[in-house]
């Protein structure tokens, strides 16, 4: 498996979640930064039994409501 794909959403206390799409997967950090090494240390965690993927893609996902009136 060459990548992992993990949506990440961003908390109203500014913190992030991620959800891996294609494993059982699931994180979260108070910032970006910390989002990443916990991204990096569940993965090698899941995988530590095997061969992990070769990188992992973080896709932030953003709603955002603009008046237009």
């Amino acid at each position: 498996m060459p990548e992992l794909v993990f949506e990440v959403v961003q908390e109203a206390d500014g913190g992030y979640c991620a959800e891996c799409l294609t494993e059982s997967i699931f994180t979260q950090g108070d910032s970006w930064a910390d989002l990443r090494r916990n991204v990096i240390e569940a993965v090698n965690a899941f995988y530590f039994d095997s061969a992990a993927p070769a990188s992992v893609r973080l896709h932030l996902v953003r709603d955002e409501v603009v008046s237009v009136a």
